[in-house]
């Protein structure tokens, strides 16, 4: 029997629920990473960030190239871009909306609360 898609989608979603792994997704958007150039962006520890890529590349986002002593990373696909960008375009909505009924509350006086006396 095989796994149902919602099941594998979820998989993918658990895959992408971690910080350093979101990071380096975003910048390997941008183009090649070596290990020693993606360590100061992403701001962990070295087995840290093996640890993550190697996640990352368990779930077949990002490849791994040799270079003498170097590793090389890129995305295995450009839709993973694709994907980041369309998170941030919803975030960006959700807070706006979040940003608009914070600025409602602050607007609106307060309520007292049941039984005190109504200001004088």
């Amino acid at each position: 029997m095989s796994t149902p898609l919602y099941q594998l989608k979820a998989e993918f979603f658990k895959t992408l629920g971690h910080p350093v792994r979101i990071r380096v997704l975003e910048l390997l958007s941008l183009r090649e990473y070596a290990v020693s150039e993606l360590l100061p962006e992403v701001g962990v520890e070295p087995a840290h960030l093996s640890q993550q890529l190697a996640v990352l590349r368990r779930a077949n986002l990002v490849v791994a190239r040799r270079e003498g002593s170097a590793v090389h990373y890129t995305l295995t696909d450009p839709q993973v871009a694709e994907l980041l960008t369309v998170a941030r375009s919803i975030l960006s909505g959700v807070l706006a909306g979040q940003a608009e009924l914070l600025a409602d509350l602050r607007a609106t006086s307060p309520v007292p609360p049941p039984g005190s006396a109504p200001p004088a």
